[in-house]
């Protein structure tokens, strides 16, 4: 898995992390007890004295008593509670490639400044990782839009080690299902910087860094070929560029509207990287609102590798829901594309329900796709409402593959 991919999914968890929940409790004023011991009066006298009363106060702050000046300093407080939201999630994990664990979420998601409705919410986040393979990871990241949603501004650092299996580059290395297993430490540091020009398109600039230590493990039987990464210290570090246009009205949960997202990043050797090589990414996901209850959503990801990059900078298969129902690593090559489709249901009591297929393949080359090496999957799921503020759901899914069955937990919708 590519330095980017890899660690991102730290962010992935924070993100999509990201996550919240909450709500606030309504501030209830009462009337005066003045106005109530005149309650043997008319009504009309009575509603008179009132609005007069609420005329005089409002005109002349000095003369409110200090129960009402109370009252409106809770009410200003709680309207800033309604503004943000926290989310304290202890996620279980069960990965073929990771192992079993869990994944302590804390996130906090609102706008920028809070009262600004027009801005869309930016999410703070830290997360962990922690399996019975040995893998351990701790994640920070910030997804900050500013000055009403002109810009975003993104950063996320990660370290930690991941124990996983290699099956080999290629579609028939990893269909063979020979593991080499591999301990890789590191950290990794990300940011971008996007400035919206027009029609929700938003362009700009990008930098990785990230260094890591690749070792392996004790293993008998068969393996696939080992790579000339092991046992050295890399550097990787590189510029890119992205443009994305997103029409989303809310992008925790999309009712309508279409992502379309280009990225391109350039390691090199000349900014300190040991390996120069190119990755090119694109998403395009689309929704459509059937009932006011009922969503269906599609999502196309193609992904390119140029140069010479390490068996870790490849498109990888599995990883980021392209697709469910595979072990990460298990397929990965030059080349991958990857389409499916999901159909999602609102329950009552805040559960939801889904289903989702789709295909996908690996190859080597622009020009070497083959049709009996398409990649199947497919699966059902089940959504938790945490906020009801921005949609945010606690997703766990069941797919099946080609070859194997995964679950997964998460934060937010899987595209």
């Amino acid at each position: 898995m590519s330095a980017n991919r890899r660690f991102r999914t730290f962010w992935t968890l924070i993100f999509l992390f990201s996550c919240l929940g909450g709500g606030t409790p309504l501030c209830l004023a009462e009337p005066p007890i003045q106005d109530i011991l005149q309650s043997k009066q008319s009504i009309a006298a009575e509603k008179q004295i009132s609005r007069e009363s609420s005329q005089l106060t409002s005109a002349d702050p000095a003369i409110q008593t200090k129960p009402e000046q109370e009252t409106k300093k809770k009410k200003s407080r709680k309207r800033k509670v309604r503004n943000g939201a926290i989310v304290v999630a202890p996620l279980p994990i069960v990965s073929p490639a990771l192992g079993a664990g869990i994944v302590p979420i804390l996130g906090y998601i609102v706008p920028l400044p809070p009262k600004d409705k027009a801005t869309p919410p930016s999410v703070i986040g830290v997360a962990g990782l922690i399996t019975n393979n040995g893998s351990r990871g701790l994640g920070l990241g910030a997804d900050l839009y500013l000055k009403q949603g002109r810009y975003e501004l993104e950063s996320v650092y990660a370290r930690g080690n991941l124990d996983y299996n290699l099956y080999g580059v290629g579609f028939l290395n990893g269909n063979a299902g020979f593991k080499l297993p591999l301990e890789q430490t590191g950290q990794f540091y990300f940011i971008k910087f996007l400035h919206r020009i027009v029609w929700d398109t938003y362009v700009g600039g990008r930098f990785v860094d990230g260094t890591s230590f690749i070792t392996l493990k004790p293993t008998s039987g068969r393996i696939p070929p080992i790579p000339p990464d092991i046992g050295l210290h890399t550097n990787l570090r590189a510029l890119g560029m992205e443009v994305r246009r997103d029409s989303r009205p809310n992008r925790f949960y999309p009712l309508k509207g279409s992502l379309v997202d280009f990225t391109g990043d350039f390691f090199a050797q000349d900014l300190g990287s040991k390996y120069s090589f190119q990755s090119y990414k694109f998403t395009f996901n689309k929704y459509a609102s059937l009932t006011d209850k009922q969503v269906l959503a599609y999502n196309l990801y193609l992904c390119g590798t140029g140069g010479s990059p390490p068996f870790y900078g490849n498109c990888i298969y599995g990883a980021n829901n392209e697709l469910r129902g595979y072990t990460a690593g298990q397929y990965l090559a030059r080349y991958m594309v990857a389409t499916q489709m999901e159909y999602r249901l609102v329950l009552p009591w805040r559960f939801g329900l889904v289903g989702f297929g789709g295909i996908g393949e690996v190859a080597p080359g622009i020009a070497k796709w083959r049709s009996n090496e398409v990649l199947p999957a497919g699966g059902t799921g089940i959504r938790y409402l945490l906020s009801k503020k921005y949609h945010v759901n606690l997703r766990t899914d069941f797919a099946w593959g080609k070859d194997n069955f995964t679950w997964g937990l998460g934060v937010g919708e899987a595209f």
